[in-house]
């Protein structure tokens, strides 16, 4: 493909806009701002970074930032914020004050024939975005520059049309925001019960009229008179990752599924079992003496953020993990459904050891204890509770793919509304 016919390519999210429209490149109606703020500026001036604004959306996570004592450039008021850095993450922000934002934020101020709140639903709609990510630099941490974004094309119709335009997308925006976020809320209030179901039913049982006793661990309170507390390490063997002797008798696969701790950051809050992509041949696993988990242990994350997750996962099939995982293999006192149950109630927040990365470890794991009931009644409460969480699950999934709608319905309205496509708005 020729570089004619890429850019072609790349910009055909603009399409043929209306006999009246113009359609520049945006660099031609749109400066970039340096500015360094002065000293004073710097001690007085709020100071925004990309992680404070949210994605898509133009918000700010904390809507009253404060001075911070950084490397900075200044923003005025009206001047629409990119994000070069990962842009794909479609962090703009329309400013509404006076401020400082990091070197990471694109400052770009809008001309005479470029409104501020147009251009920034430009910049923000997801055609935008996707045009400018596409011409990114860097594998790992891509970036865009202001000679990408400012040869992207900017629709540009009369101002009064440019007018009606945002306020059309302010109000439907807002409309749609407001429907997002009752989703959210539901998504929250059902994984709230979801947990609520899980923790009466491994603390307390299924039987409201039971006999109960104390626990004597505050946490637990009290229990039904026929459980017993056990620690963790009477109930299972615990195992770690890399770094333990591998043992593969029993094993005759080439390669294993190998789990990191990135994986339990992406599982989803309802999900039992915990996959990968990742493998991991039997030289390597030799090598890093790593041990060989069988199907239906549990895993869960002993080091970094992951652990404050608190997510308990089983593994399918026979698998390795990596040294900030371990693992728990249930013995013959406790079902493995209820265990993982059991488990996912447990605060490993806190009792982490201190320190800049937050860490626990086996000893300390296994001092943990768990109400444990007879082992017929532990099967029936792990299928009631699987039974119950599917049903909610099934709720989950609905609000979860109507939000997603959603936030589709509002990415395109923007597009067609900046190129355009909606006839009322030409």
């Amino acid at each position: 493909m020729t570089t004619t016919s890429a850019n072609a390519a790349l910009h055909a999210w603009v399409g043929t806009p209306p006999a009246n429209w113009r359609k520049d490149w945006l660099k031609w109606s749109v400066s970039l701002s340096t500015e360094r703020p002065t000293d004073d500026e710097m001690e007085r001036l709020p100071y925004i970074a990309n992680e404070d604004i949210t994605s898509w959306t133009g918000k700010l996570l904390n809507p009253d930032p404060q001075p911070v004592e950084a490397d900075s450039r200044r923003f005025r008021r009206d001047d629409v914020l990119f994000n070069k850095l990962r842009p794909y993450l479609a962090k703009v922000y329309h400013a509404e004050f006076d401020g400082l934002s990091s070197g990471e934020l694109l400052c770009l101020r809008h001309s005479p024939s470029v409104l501020a709140r147009f251009l920034f639903y430009v910049v923000s709609s997801k055609a935008f975005v996707d045009a400018v990510n596409a011409e990114t630099f860097g594998s790992k941490m891509p970036r865009a520059d202001w000679e990408i974004v400012g040869h992207q094309p900017l629709p540009l119709p009369p101002l009064d049309t440019q007018k009606r335009i945002a306020a059309f997308l302010d109000e439907k925006t807002a409309q749609i925001d407001a429907l997002i976020a009752k989703k959210q809320a539901l998504l929250e209030r059902l994984a709230e019960k979801r947990q609520a179901i899980i923790t009466q039913a491994v603390t307390k049982g299924l039987n409201p009229a039971a006999s109960m006793k104390p626990s004597g661990i505050d946490w637990l309170g009290d229990i039904p008179a026929h459980w017993e507390v056990r620690r963790i390490k009477e109930l299972g063997t615990l195992i770690g990752g890399a770094g333990f002797p591998h043992e593969f008798q029993g094993f005759t696969d080439l390669e294993f599924p190998f789990f990191k701790v990135m994986d339990l950051g992406a599982v989803k809050q309802n999900e039992r079992m915990l996959e990968t992509s990742n493998t991991i041949d039997r030289e390597m696993a030799k090598q890093l003496r790593a041990a060989i988990l069988q199907a239906r242990d549990i895993v869960f994350a002993k080091v970094g953020a992951a652990l404050l997750l608190n997510r308990f996962r089983e593994i399918g099939v026979p698998s390795c993990i990596d040294n900030n995982m371990m693992a728990f293999r249930p013995n013959e006192l406790i079902d493995g459904g209820f265990a993982l149950q059991a488990l996912s109630r447990i605060r490993f927040a806190d009792i982490v050891n201190p320190g800049a990365v937050p860490s626990i470890n086996g000893k300390q794991i296994g001092e943990l204890v768990l109400a444990v009931p007879p082992r017929p009644e532990q099967r029936t409460i792990s299928e009631v509770v699987r039974e119950r969480s599917d049903a909610l699950e099934q709720a989950e999934q609905q609000a979860t793919q109507s939000a997603e709608l959603l936030v589709e319905y509002r990415s395109a309205l923007i597009t067609a509304a900046v190129t355009g496509q909606i006839k009322g708005l030409r």
